[in-house]
């Protein structure tokens, strides 16, 4: 069997790795001219993630190249302490979660996926595919084709491949809030290295954590209407944290900040597969970033869709044990996220209940079992 995998971002890597286990070939191609060596900022890779890295053997580079971030503490604008989290749960060696910069992690499972001879295309935008009992070949925007037996598609939220499968298929809905951060070098600021305080703002949702190293990496969702853009993303933010704190205005001002990217996931997508074709990571079910999942759950489709590729007669039924295996959980993830998404949206009234209520809600789920459905789901090839 070869699979034709639609996109190199992080799921991309990731499956065509683990169909290379269970002896299927995999090829990538991507739409862009170019790879995302700098695009983004940075994630949270969490536990279960790593888990599923490691069943892969590419979890020691990921760790490598990011920051140990198993906790997280809440705090209101005020400076009041809301509670603590964990950020995932240790596995059985000790790892935790880790942060990492979007571009190394893209960087690192591309060059894993590349040393096991894995082929990458570039410039490859998906335009169409035409099915036949014998395989399916996919047709490129400059008019390059290319057949196999299955297409996986790895395309992400605005997936190309999503809208072919079932012109019906949801559009991404916007959560509220754009996303911003940076990273400060000697920022000054104290903390406890690998645990993120995350604050929540009067007109924006705030989260620092601070390296070992000295560097603060910190990010921030700002509620604003979609294209609501404005001309200075540092000063825009800069003035929603001036009633908060004044570290953080302090430490938006001493950086770069990339322009602000809207926040999307996905509604449940009734269709994730038909015929030769299959959705999968950020395609078929996009969370936001609120619950540092959208990595793992990504790299944990990869895996299952190898052992269900490996153990049913076809793939026809394999894509149906897949959907079976995923779809209860990815739904959970999204609807978990988006939850959090909405704290972070809140207006005066829901702020100040929020502000109430958060620390009876941390306290109930800062037991390690109340997040094992999330944090301890191992898959095993």
């Amino acid at each position: 069997m070869k699979a034709l995998i639609i996109g190199c971002g992080i799921g991309g890597p990731a499956t065509a790795m683990a169909l290379r286990q269970v002896g299927i070939d995999a090829e990538i191609f991507e739409a862009y001219d170019q790879t995302a060596d700098d695009v983004g900022s940075f994630l949270n890779v969490a536990s279960n993630g790593l888990d599923a890295l490691r069943t892969l053997d590419a979890h020691k580079a990921v760790m490598a190249a990011g920051i140990p971030t198993p906790r997280m503490v809440m705090w209101s604008g005020t400076g009041r302490r809301l509670g603590e989290v964990a950020n995932g749960l240790a596995l059985d060696d000790g790892t935790v979660s880790h942060t990492i910069q979007r571009s190394d992690l893209y960087r690192v499972v591309r060059d894993e996926a590349l040393g096991r001879g894995i082929p990458i295309t570039y410039g490859r935008r998906l335009v169409s595919y035409e099915e036949s009992e014998k395989g399916v070949t996919a047709r490129f925007e400059n008019g390059a084709e290319a057949t196999g037996d299955i297409i996986v598609a790895a395309d992400g939220l605005h997936s190309r491949t999503r809208t072919l499968l079932d012109q019906a298929a949801p559009a991404p809905r916007y959560s509220g809030l754009y996303n911003l951060g940076g990273i400060v070098e000697d920022a000054g600021v104290t903390g406890e290295p690998g645990v993120y305080n995350m604050v929540f703002g009067r007109k924006a949702f705030f989260g620092y954590t601070v390296a070992a190293s000295g560097k603060t990496w910190w990010f921030a969702n700002l509620p604003r209407r979609l294209g609501d853009e404005p001309a200075d993303w540092r000063a825009a933010l800069a003035e929603a944290l001036a009633g908060d704190d004044d570290r953080f205005a302090d430490l938006v001002r001493r950086g770069s900040v990339d322009p602000g990217l809207p926040i999307h996931d996905l509604p449940p997508v009734p269709t994730w597969h038909r015929g030769r074709v299959l959705l999968t990571g950020d395609a078929a079910h996009a969370t936001s970033p609120s619950s540092g999942q959208g990595a793992s759950m990504a790299i944990e489709d990869a895996i299952v869709l190898a052992a269900c590729l490996r153990a049913e007669p076809g793939h026809t039924a394999a894509f149906e044990s897949y959907e079976r295996r995923r779809r209860a959980r990815v739904e959970r993830v999204v609807a978990w996220s988006r939850k959090i998404s909405d704290r972070k949206a809140a207006g005066p009234v829901a702020r100040v209940l929020r502000d109430l209520m958060l620390p009876v809600f941390l306290r109930r789920s800062a037991g390690d079992e109340s997040l094992a459905w999330m944090y301890r789901h191992h898959i095993d090839l």
